[in-house]
Formats: structure tokens, sequence, C-alpha cells
């Protein structure tokens, strides 16, 4: 019996010719070396040390049009060529599976449920940048995660698709597993080479980039969950047909992961360029909002992407499209909120939670959103003062692009969102002491 966080669409996936990270995620037997051979696991691997140059792969890569699915929406394959051929180092691959994004868990179902899927694409990109030796970082309470990244490891280790001489091609290719400590923090990639090499977990300064000097002042490429475990079915099925998936500049499928004040909150894997509206209406998909109270307001990407309100959401879930709404696709993590949630309590939380996040090394972030989460506190409990609003935009804004990781702008993006679409209710605090809207919800 496998345990789910959320309900998934796997049936419809597996009606469709289109979609195949899903297809088979409800099989329990999925997690198993020989079902999943059955349903074609490992095929691509096979064919690539038989048939395919490491060039090849990284070009059928490239022509795929698959970006990076963790966050930054990178070109898979153009980081890929980014791995010096002159270099004499060891070079390394590391699968981020760390998930800290508040709202995803699309990367945990598929490590749960078809690791194998993992550690094949995870195989291929390592053959890709001629990598002997590959990692899967796990973030730390992913403790049945990564009970199941070893079971598949040791299965594949002795069905002969790690180990030396893979398949007689005399490629040799080993994995570990690795769990974080549970940082937030460690999701950014050079945090988490830091982390693997024993390090505290804190943002290096770039450049060099990671595909230069990374893991071990090594060569290294960072991918995640999601855009590797789409690799084999790119070398199975042709560039061809994954750029057929999606939009122009979005190829491909991507699992959505929605929450919040819907009634059927899960994981869903569509083509880019899905309707948002659709997914978090439709029947199929998220069923309409909790209670069928009215829409307040949507985080299209994760925590750390800007809101989208009511008349703003009727808009295609892609890279482009997102940017020009005004927001970002961020991890996919879609969170939704019903028309009595308060916006300030929404932000105390966040902040809260990058405030702990912070990892401290650059002054913006850590002084910064320590400030704002006791301004943001007095605010939401009432005790606001006239000009704590502005206040607030003030330190937002000297956090924002002057860190030297990501953690700063994703802890202040969302708030500015929020003093742009809902001032109104941040005012409201300040002039009368409580909430504009009756909450249900309670945060000490």
């Amino acid at each position: 019996m496998f345990y789910s966080p959320v309900r998934t669409n796997a049936a419809e996936v597996a009606q469709s010719n289109r979609l195949h990270l899903f297809r088979y995620v409800e099989d329990p037997e999925q997690v198993k070396v020989e079902k999943f051979e059955e349903h074609g696991g490992y095929v691509a691997w096979k064919k690539v040390l038989a048939e395919m140059e490491p060039s090849q792969v990284i070009e059928e890569v490239k022509n795929s049009g698959l970006r990076g699915r963790g966050g930054a929406g990178f070109p898979t394959g153009l980081k890929w060529s980014f791995v010096p051929k002159d270099s004499p180092k060891p070079r390394y691959l590391c699968c981020n599976a760390d998930e800290s994004e508040p709202g995803t868990c699309k990367d945990r179902v598929l490590m749960e449920r078809d690791p194998h899927a993992i550690i094949e694409g995870m195989a291929i990109a390592s053959y890709a940048i001629g990598c002997h030796q590959m990692f899967i970082y796990i973030r730390g309470e992913f403790a049945h995660c990564a009970d199941c990244m070893e079971k598949a490891m040791k299965e594949a280790y002795e069905h002969g698709h790690l180990g030396k001489n893979i398949h007689g091609s005399g490629f040799d290719l080993d994995m570990i597993v690795h769990t974080g400590g549970g940082a937030y923090i460690c999701g950014e990639e050079t945090s988490l080479l830091n982390s693997i090499e024993g390090e505290r977990g804190m943002s290096r300064i770039r450049p060099p980039f990671p595909a230069i000097e990374g893991l071990y002042s090594c060569p290294t490429i960072v991918n995640n969950v999601e855009s590797l475990a789409s690799v084999p079915h790119i070398i199975n099925h042709g560039a061809g047909w994954y750029k057929s998936l999606g939009t122009e500049k979005s190829c491909g499928s991507k699992i959505f992961s929605l929450s919040g004040h819907v009634k059927q909150p899960g994981n869903y894997e569509v083509e880019l360029g899905f309707s948002l509206k659709k997914l978090i209406y439709d029947k199929d998909y998220g069923g309409g909002i909790l209670g069928d109270k009215k829409l307040k307001g949507v985080i299209p990407g994760g925590s750390s992407t800007p809101f989208l309100t009511p008349d703003m959401i009727d808009i295609k879930l892609d890279y482009e499209s997102l940017v020009e709404g005004g927001s970002m696709l961020g991890s996919g993590a879609v969170i939704v909120f019903h028309e009595d949630t308060c916006i300030v309590w929404v932000i105390k939380r966040l902040i809260r939670f990058y405030r702990h996040e912070s990892c401290g090394k650059c002054t913006p972030c850590r002084e910064g959103t320590a400030w704002l989460e006791e301004l943001i506190n007095r605010i939401e409990a009432g005790r606001g003062k006239p000009g704590d609003v502005e206040k607030v935009e003030e330190i937002c804004g000297n956090i924002l692009g002057h860190t030297v990781c990501p953690l700063g702008d994703a802890a202040v993006m969302p708030i500015l969102s929020t003093l742009k679409l809902w001032r109104d209710e941040w005012q409201y605090h300040i002039d009368h002491g409580k909430c504009m809207v009756k909450t249900d919800f309670e945060f000490k």
C-alpha cells in the first residue's frame, strides 16, 4: 500500500500518449526493477550506451527544449554542454531532490513510486557529461524517499544498470544516495554542493559556476528530479516528440502540485501551457474552491513567487506567460486561497519560514528577514503604526537583488506582490488593528 501526500491524475495520464512522468505511479509494483523494465525502463539507457556518443545525447536533449523543472527553467541540454571537455578533473552529476519550496511535493511522488525512472535519467545525464560518480541529494525529512532510492539503487546494481562495464559498454558508473539535514537553502545548487562536502549549507559566489568548478572543485551538473526523469522519454521518443508537447518556448509536460483551498488538491501532470483556471476549477483537477467560496488569490509557482488575483488566473501555465502576467512558474506549486483568508496573516507565515531558513551569510537577508518578521508580526497582531506598511516596502527593496543566492528575493517577492494587490488590507490592519476579513486560522 503506497502513501501519497496528495491525489494524482495517473489514470488520465495513462490514457494519454503525450504525458509520461505519471504513467505508472499508481502501480505499486513500479518501484521494483522488474516491473520498471517491463514498462520499458532502462531501454533508453541501453540505447545510449550502445548507439550514441555523449555529444549526441547532449544535442538530443538540447533540441527537445527541456528546461529545468526545479524553478529556474534553464535549458537542460545547454547546461550539460557547459562542462569543459578538456578538463583533467573528474566530473560529477548531482540530482537535486531537496524539494524544499513550500507547496511542492512532485519530486517526492516520483522518488516514492518510480525511483528507477530517476536513476535512468541520472545515468544518461552522467554518460552525456562523462561522469562516473553521481549523487542524489534528498531532503533530510524525506526518510521514506531515501529508503526507496536506496532500494532502487541496489536493484540497479544487481541488474547491471550501474557499476563496472555497464551492459558490456566499458562505461563505469556509481551512485550515492545522500540525505541532507533539512534546510531550504540546500535546494540552491551551490549550497547543496557544500552540504555534500560536509560544509554548512551556504551559497557560493559565482562565478565560477558549478559546471566549471562545483563538487570538490570539479565540473559538476546539478539537475532537478523531474528534469532528469524526463530524459529517458526524450531518448526513447525523440527530441521532436518532446518539443511537440507544451508551447513553442516551454516544451514538454510539467507536474503541478495543487494545494490550499481547493476541493481536490493533488499532483497533476499536464502539458506546459495548460490553463491555470482549468487546473483550479475543472472537475478532473482542482474541482473548484473549497466550500464553494470565492477565490481571493493564487501563488502559481511555490511560496516564493508573486501572487495572482482572480482576474489574473485566465493564464497559461508556462514560463513566458506567467512572467508576462507578473509572476513565475517556479517549482509548479500552485497554492490557492479563498475569500476568508487574511493576506497579512499569510505573509506572516511566509516570512517566519524564510527568516528561519536564511543561512545568515548575507547581511540584507539575515537582518532584513528578521526585521520583516518583527514588523509584520506587529502589524498582523493589531499593533501596527502609521508608516509601517511603507517600512515593510522599504526593507523588501533593500533585500531584493542584494544577496548571493535567491533566498532573499524569494522572501520578499510575495510580500511586494501583496502590497501591490491588497494594499488596502495591509492599511486596514494599521487603521483598525485587526484583519479585514474574518478568518478561522490561528498562528502563534
